[in-house]
């Protein structure tokens, strides 16, 4: 298996990749609802936005994960927000998402991001290093409807909270159904 950064000219094979593995575990209309996600979040957004990488395995896409940008307007930190993340079915359980997960991570360290966050499960994303964070110390852009996922972790050494003041995310996040 190989982890590479980037997209270039796979974003259709990305956004089937999110699709056919959300429509597995939650049904087709969120399946469509995260590939709708994927696509916006690929399309038009500025590189310094974003960063991508895939797991690929005898030159198929197996998994995925997607970091955007996270902009807190009172503070000078860099942040970036992680999700969503896939691993095809067949593939989950391997490491998958484990090894792109601190691929993604030691990519973002070493491009100088402060801060990475996540919404999600606690006890998966505790075995790359996130620790639960409350909204207190950490705004979301919107309200969470289980908070109990905020997670975070610092990547250059600076502290994670309190980040400061309002929180904006990349418009195809900017809806309160992902959060």
């Amino acid at each position: 298996m190989d982890i590479l950064t980037g997209h270039a000219g796979r974003a259709a094979e990305i956004i089937d990749l999110f699709t056919a593995t959300f429509t597995a575990s939650a049904g087709a209309e969120e399946g469509a609802q995260i590939g709708e996600l994927v696509r916006n979040l690929l399309a038009g957004r500025a590189e310094q936005d974003r960063f991508v990488f895939i797991a690929e395995q005898d030159g198929r896409i197996i998994g995925a994960i997607i970091f955007s940008r996270l902009t807190y307007e009172q503070d000078e930190r860099t942040v970036f927000v992680l999700g969503p993340v896939a691993v095809i079915p067949d593939q989950q359980g391997k490491a998958v998402g484990q090894r792109l997960l601190t691929h993604g991570l030691a990519t973002l360290a070493s491009a100088g991001v402060d801060i990475a966050v996540t919404y999600g499960d606690p006890s998966y994303y505790r075995k790359v290093g996130f620790m639960p964070i409350s909204e207190a110390d950490a705004p979301a852009p919107f309200p969470l409807n289980q908070p109990q996922g905020w997670l975070a972790q610092p990547l250059t050494g600076r502290s994670i909270t309190p980040l400061k003041g309002p929180c904006h995310c990349v418009e195809p996040l900017n809806d309160p159904v992902f959060w």
